[in-house]
């Protein structure tokens, strides 16, 4: 499973036990209670008062349309205000507005100079920010040593998100050295500041056996902690264990419970899974039209595989009209996101001529990215094409049998099987 670093892709809410003026506490005390509408007095209150926090909290309120009306412009007025009086907070969130392109046009530079602000002045969430900027490589050179820094700074600062992102890499050994006791440290750290991807991250560990003896009941219990923080990870993770029975008893419709709270919360895990439920018909009536929802909403994720699924839909006429043109439109926004198979089947439309003029060098090069993308079967479909004489392809013995090797290495024993009838050939 791909894990992913974690940015605070809503702004954050500022919340202090400092002591301020009367109006920046009621407006925190109402923020904390969820009385939005009497926080966002108290905190206009606080803001005309030059409180800062008063300020960044009053354009949260605008970001996420607590008790008034959602306004990204009017959120980054006041996050702006906030910043100008030095409040760490509402630079970082005006970072995430220029990282997101909310109210503004998306711009890694803006973003970096103010997340670089809020880190000077001690506020972890522009600190996990800016090493989430040095992490991808987005407005910077991408740089894991500068990212690790940075997500160090955010968690000394008990930020959960820098601590979980800090895990990922010791997890990953993405810039440092492959560590799962240090992963499993700053998951804890992250998941006892209730960050959910610290939890999801620790059961992950725990269900996998990585740095811990593997326990399916401590997995769980992570993952459901995760879940309840509303970290779509942990509820497909759930899913996943009543899906198998690890550690619980199988149960098709928990599992797809889990999934179902892991989509609405716009995880394409949950959503895919969910897709794969309805189309195999596992625990749920077999359901084409609920599988072809699903898989739309994964791809609107740009989640390739949803889009692969969905073309396969189009293709082949399920709970749809067969419609190639479709088909191939969904095939190669998948091959376009990376995804091995949409770029094999759109090869393959290349090379049939289904739904487009036939083209076998096309093919050949959505097949070649689909082998160079690590999937065994673009590189057994590549030594076919340079095997088999007549399909648009110079025959070459020796490249059929470099492409049947890889797809070996990659796990395909149809690889394994041509790899070795061409060494009993002596090639």
């Amino acid at each position: 499973m791909t894990r992913k670093l974690f940015l605070c892709t809503t702004v954050c809410l500022f919340l202090s036990n400092t002591t301020f003026a009367n109006d920046a506490d009621l407006c925190i005390s109402n923020l904390e209670s969820k009385s939005y509408t009497d926080a966002f007095r108290y905190c206009e209150k606080a803001c005309n008062l030059d409180e800062g926090s008063g300020c960044s909290n009053l354009g949260f309120l605008y970001n996420n349309g607590k008790g008034v009306r959602q306004d990204y412009q009017q959120a980054k007025t006041y996050y702006e205000k906030a910043c100008n009086l030095d409040e760490g907070r509402g630079c970082s969130n005006l970072g995430v507005l220029y990282d997101n392109g909310k109210g503004v046009r998306q711009d890694y530079q803006q973003a970096k100079t103010y997340y670089e602000k809020a880190c000077n002045l001690d506020d972890g969430v522009g600190c996990n920010g800016l090493g989430f900027l040095y992490d991808s490589g987005k407005g910077v050179g991408q740089d894991y040593h500068q990212a690790k820094t940075y997500f160090e700074k955010a968690c000394n600062l008990d930020d959960g998100r820098g601590c979980s992102n800090l895990g990922v890499l010791y997890e990953k050994g993405i810039g440092v050295r492959q560590d799962y006791q240090q992963a499993k440290t700053y998951y804890e750290k992250a998941c006892n500041l209730d960050y959910g991807g610290g939890c999801s991250g620790l059961g992950s560990l725990y269900a996998a056996g990585r740095g811990v003896r593997q326990d399916y009941q401590q997995a769980k219990t992570y993952y459901e902690k995760a879940c309840n923080l509303d970290e779509g990870l942990g509820c497909s993770f759930l899913g996943v264990l009543y899906t198998i029975g690890g550690g619980v008893r199988q149960d098709y419709q928990q599992a797809k419970t889990y999934y179902e709270r892991a989509c609405n919360l716009n995880v394409s895990l949950g959503c895919f899974t969910l897709g794969l439920i309805y189309e195999n018909g596992k625990g749920v009536r077999q359901d084409y039209q609920q599988a072809k929802t699903y898989y739309e909403k994964v791809c609107n994720l740009d989640e390739g595989r949803g889009c692969t699924n969905l073309g396969v839909l189009y293709e082949l006429g399920k709970g749809v009209r067969q419609d190639y043109q479709q088909a191939k439109t969904y095939y190669e926004k998948a091959c376009n996101l990376d995804e091995g198979r949409g770029c094999i089947y759109l090869g393959a439309f290349y090379a049939t001529g289904a739904g487009v003029r036939q083209d076998y060098q096309q093919a050949k090069t959505y097949i070649e990215k689909a082998c160079n993308l690590g999937d065994g079967g673009g590189c057994v479909v590549l030594g076919r094409l340079y095997d088999t004489p007549g399909i648009g392809v110079t025959t070459d013995a020796k490249k059929a049998k470099e492409y049947y090797g890889k797809a070996c290495d990659l796990g395909e024993q149809q690889g394994c099987d041509e790899y070795r009838k061409f060494n009993e050939q002596g090639y």
